[in-house]
């Protein structure tokens, strides 16, 4: 998956593949000028918005497979925003309490379930209540698996539905945290400065936030998505009627983001891909 980013010394677009660190070293094609663009995007939101671009354009398989790995990244986001917040009200230094955090999580790294229940403990924690989404159809287990591992073939509607679940309990839990999001995201700036530190001279740093759902949503959007709730206190979603259960809610939710900034992520396409 790559995105298009303009060359600070001649405008030309140049087509640069995402890393996992977003930090990432252009060459011009046009101009050969060097530059450094810093991409401010987790990595739940790039696999997310792949996923929204492979349904965009017709390939359901693959979509639901970037689905399922931005919810697992999310899992593991949210893990390390609830560790680094409680470490924050402590004396312990914030590099020392993300080194603890990353020799912590390799021990789960490969292992789904291990991450899973980490997360869970995390949330219990947390919000002092079970985190009563986390069933097989809360999370669409079901789908996912005949989708992934059985090579099931599935219709745009099923898809949708999928990622209109997966969307709506992100958008949720990124709520529910809140200012608590910040703590991961200083950590990808600490990134950030170490490579900017070591650039040499005549390399133009450039910093972007690109379109994704979940910062539209948490910045500009409507209200957050709820877990399931009766009728009558379900929100109103712009532009929507007869919305009246939490599933149509959250297809209606979905597909209100998608609209929103539909546009901005096939721009991504361009004619480099």
């Amino acid at each position: 998956m790559d995105f298009p980013t303009p060359c600070p010394a001649c405008g030309f677009e140049n087509r640069v593949a995402f890393t996992e660190s977003g930090v990432h070293d252009v060459t011009c094609a046009q101009c050969r000028a060097r530059s450094c663009v810093f991409l401010r995007k987790q990595r739940f939101e790039v696999l997310f918005d792949l996923g929204t671009r492979a349904l965009m354009d017709g390939y359901a398989r693959e979509a639901v497979a970037s689905f399922a790995a931005a919810l697992e990244r999310f899992f593991e986001f949210y893990v390390r925003a609830f560790a680094l917040q409680q470490a924050a009200g402590t004396e312990q230094d914030f590099g020392a309490a993300q080194a603890a955090l990353d020799g912590t999580w390799r021990h789960v790294a490969s292992q789904s379930e291990r991450q899973l229940g980490m997360f869970a403990l995390a949330y219990l924690l947390r919000e002092g209540r079970e985190p009563e989404f986390l069933t097989p159809a809360g999370l669409g287990t079901d789908f996912r698996n005949r989708v992934i591992h059985r090579g099931a073939l599935p219709t745009r509607a099923e898809v949708n539905a999928y990622a209109a679940g997966v969307f709506a309990l992100i958008d949720r839990l990124l709520t529910e945290l809140g200012e608590a999001a910040a703590h991961v995201e200083l950590a990808q700036e600490g990134v950030f400065a170490a490579h900017l530190a070591r650039l040499p001279d005549g390399v133009t740093a450039v910093f972007e936030e690109h379109p994704g759902m979940f910062r539209a949503r948490r910045f500009a959007g409507s209200g957050p998505a709820l877990s399931p709730v009766p009728k009558a206190d379900l929100p109103a979603v712009k532009g929507v009627r007869g919305v009246n259960d939490a599933r149509a809610f959250q297809q209606a939710l979905f597909q209100q983001a998608l609209a929103e900034r539909g546009a901005l992520l096939q721009a991504f396409k361009g004619s480099g891909r």
